[in-house]
Order: structure tokens, then C-alpha cells, then sequence
């Protein structure tokens, strides 16, 4: 794994180690990254982003705890045996839950209309394929 695969946005209300571990979170659950798959150093993540390398050991160690992450001596931080196979479709689907209520929550703050978005958001996932 890539320093940048990994996107910091250090305006985001959400604090910076919980983003890391969110994405950590859906990149295993959507099977980007597998089992045994090395992470790449806190050096490397904090320098990569311009961040507190305290933030990414932070991050690396709740994701450790919570079973995502193991650490090797001599290897570093790697992705936990848990495979893709365990993560069903429904509960990838849950890990989307809170930005999806975000999202219709901003949409109708906004007043848009449902369609507009629905669009928007199929053309935005159409991008990455």
C-alpha cells in the first residue's frame, strides 16, 4: 500500500486519525487491501501528508485494536486476517451509512431535487471505473 492511497482533509470536522481508520476500514471491507498486506510506515504517512507522525500512530493503533491491523516485528503494520469473503455486501453498505444520511440531510438543506443528486452521484462513481 501507497502513502497516497490514503486522503487527509485536514478542514473536515472529523479528527484526521479517525479518517485514517474509517478508510483503513472501508479499503479492507471492499477488499483494496488483504490480508497480510503491509501499511506503509507512520513516517512515510505522516511526511506523505504533512502530518503529526503522533496522528497516524494513533490511527494505526485503534485500527490494531480493533482488529484490523496486526503488527509484525520487523515488518511494521499489516492488514489482519480478515478477508473480504467475511465482509458481506450489507455490512460493506453499513460503513456508508452515516455519510449516505449526511448526504440526504445536506440535500435537502440545500433544497435540491433528489434526481439532481442521484445523477451527480452516478456520474461521480462512473469516474472511477
Amino acid at each position: 500500500m501507497d502513502a497516497s492511497l490514503l486522503t487527509v482533509q485536514p478542514a473536515s470536522p472529523e479528527p484526521i486519525y479517525r479518517q485514517i481508520v474509517e478508510q483503513l476500514r472501508r479499503l479492507i471491507a471492499g477488499g483494496q487491501l488483504g490480508a497480510g498486506d503491509a501499511l506503509p510506515s507512520v513516517r512515510e504517512v505522516a511526511g506523505f501528508h504533512a502530518i503529526n507522525p503522533m496522528t497516524v500512530s494513533r490511527a494505526y493503533s485503534l485500527a490494531e485494536t480493533e482488529g484490523l491491523l496486526e503488527r509484525l516485528r520487523g515488518k511494521g503494520m499489516v492488514v489482519a486476517n480478515t478477508s473480504r469473503s467475511s465482509q458481506t455486501e450489507a455490512r460493506r453498505l453499513a460503513l456508508l451509512e452515516p455519510s449516505l444520511q449526511a448526504l440526504v440531510r445536506q440535500t435537502r438543506e440545500l433544497e435540491l431535487p433528489a434526481g439532481l443528486v442521484l445523477r451527480r452521484l452516478t456520474t461521480l462513481l462512473g469516474e472511477d471505473q
